[in-house]
């Protein structure tokens, strides 16, 4: 995992008002502890940041206008991984997890490529080789190693 790998912490969706500001989906909870983030090859300095239906409005030092703002519609926001704050034991960041392989008994069956939560905990998609994917459900059956992931034999088909 490289320590400067861009996780993606909110998109700009849209401008909001006149003034620059910029409607924002959040991907994280709290946009404030990164004063710089970069998107669209781009450096934007977050000056201030409120709740909004569906997500945030946020003030770039960057973008002066409603045009400006416009113009980012479907940037991706990023910081490096190693911006994010240490975690506790047992705890995992789901970029973490993304391009590493899916073992089973000592053999490769895959990769993760996509970790997902839809209400019941962490599910895990693994492609297989010949491109087609499977999913399981992260607490139950992959047991997380630095530079794999195992996966239960009785939930592989």
């Amino acid at each position: 995992m490289s320590a400067d790998r861009p996780v993606t912490l909110a998109v700009i969706i849209g401008a909001h008002g006149v003034t620059g500001e910029v409607r924002l989906k959040l991907l994280s909870e709290d946009l404030k502890a990164y004063p710089s983030l970069s998107g669209g090859g781009r450096t934007f300095t977050l000056k201030s940041i409120r709740p909004a239906q569906a997500g945030a409005v946020a003030r770039f030092a960057e973008i002066a206008d409603r045009n400006a703002a416009e113009a980012l519609r479907g940037t991706e926001l990023s910081v490096p991984r190693s911006a994010l704050p240490p975690l506790e034991e047992g705890e995992y960041y789901h970029i973490d997890l993304l391009g590493l392989p899916c073992m089973v008994d000592g053999r490769t069956i895959g990769t993760a490529v996509l970790v997902d939560d839809f209400g019941a905990g962490d599910v895990l998609e693994i492609e297989k080789p010949d491109g087609k994917r499977f999913m399981v459900p992260v607490a139950k059956v992959v047991t997380i190693e630095p530079d794999r992931l195992l996966i239960d034999p009785e939930f592989v088909e």
